[in-house]
């Protein structure tokens, strides 16, 4: 168990958590709770899991509250007597399996409910989490390799998530320094993390299955000279924890900043991190070839196709689209330090540990789905 000790005179603090049933949520939830400064961690989230109170601790307690955040009233309602809001509830939907309108409803609407309700409540403090989308790649699909927090990269994002999660980090940033009608002020920071895998990545645990079906050969679509970043999903949720409490002891600091999350996972090709991952659950398990972007530009096209044709009597399952296949070919990568000077942040899970905690995991996903 990981704590902070502060000193004893620190007001013990409620902390409210949209999506905290989710990926990167209930993992930011698992180490609140095991702060001693916090009397309790409230989760409001739209699939209301249980089990997630089982982090309680003899100090901290979890409440679970199912809801919407896209229902103000039923949201401000949640809010009541909260200090710290850690914004991570979003619609992540990097295939366009639901309408745009929807995403955005979620992800634009639902966090400008969340500021509108700290305004309303005198909630000061607000940890919004965002992507690497937000920021791209471009329509133009220009790179950025080795950028940080004060790289210029400009154009319209591609990605319709990334697009919604830019539109909610102007609203975070715009209501950092807003008043409160106690007469104090709304302070934000945003977050922004690149790829993140661990326990309850689904997209390992399907890349595995899919590996497992082409004789244990794992392919992939990135040329040799792309770069991205991959962090464990456990550093991603202790830079939050680290995060909302400083933007507290040194608001002047943190106030209206964006960090890009990371920690010891190398900078690299993302088929070689994804294949060291499922390698280390199932040394079996081979790195294959790249498929050529040329096959997967008609195999979308040919999707496309099929999918108006058989509209009207089947959906066929969601597949690559284009931005997706953009995204994934561009070189897209940041190396930075600025969590680690502003508020101490080092990860807390080693590079090693994250492998081996995420195997553990992907075996028992994949035998429980085997003994079913």
């Amino acid at each position: 168990m990981t704590v902070i000790n502060y000193c004893n005179n620190l007001p013990e603090d409620v902390y409210l958590v949209t999506g905290g049933c989710g990926f990167i949520g209930e993992k930011i939830t698992e180490l609140l709770s095991q702060q001693d400064y916090i009397k309790e961690v409230r989760v409001f989230d739209s699939v209301a899991r249980k089990e997630v109170e089982n982090f309680a601790t003899a100090t901290t307690h979890v409440t679970v509250m199912k809801g919407d955040i896209r229902d103000y009233n039923l949201l401000l309602a949640a809010m009541q007597g909260v200090h710290v809001v850690i914004h991570t509830a979003a619609i992540v939907d990097y295939r366009n399996t639901l309408p745009f309108w929807e995403m955005k409803a979620v992800n634009v609407g639902g966090t400008e409910n969340v500021l509108r309700a700290c305004c309303a409540l005198n909630i000061p403090y607000v940890v919004y989490t965002s992507s690497i989308a937000a920021v791209g790649p471009n329509v133009l699909h220009e790179p950025m390799l080795r950028g940080n927090e004060d790289t210029k990269y400009s154009g319209e994002v591609e990605l319709p998530y990334g697009k919604t999660k830019a539109m909610a980090e102007r609203l975070v940033l715009e209501a950092n320094g807003k008043k409160l009608t106690n007469g104090g002020k709304l302070t934000t920071c945003i977050i922004r993390a690149n790829t993140v895998y661990g326990e309850k990545a689904m997209f390992l645990h399907d890349l595995y299955l899919s590996a497992k079906a082409h004789n244990g050969v794992l392919n992939y679509l990135e040329p040799e000279h792309t770069e991205r970043n991959s962090m464990y999903v456990g550093n991603v949720a202790w830079m939050h924890v680290l995060a909302a409490r400083q933007l507290q002891l040194k608001p002047d600091i943190l106030a209206g900043q964006v960090y890009y999350s990371y920690d010891d996972t190398p900078t690299t090709k993302g088929f070689l991190i994804r294949y060291q991952l499922l390698s280390c659950m199932d040394p079996s398990i081979r790195l294959g070839s790249r498929i050529p972007y040329w096959k997967m530009w008609l195999l979308i096209h040919l999707h496309r196709i099929i999918e108006v044709i058989l509209s009207p009597f089947w959906k066929p399952r969601p597949f690559l689209n284009f931005p997706l296949l953009h995204t994934i070919v561009t070189t897209f990568s940041y190396e930075t330090d600025k969590a680690f000077r502003h508020f101490g942040y080092q990860p807390l899970y080693s590079w090693q540990e994250s492998k081996v905690r995420t195997a553990r995991w992907l075996e028992v996903a994949v035998g429980n789905l085997s003994s079913q």
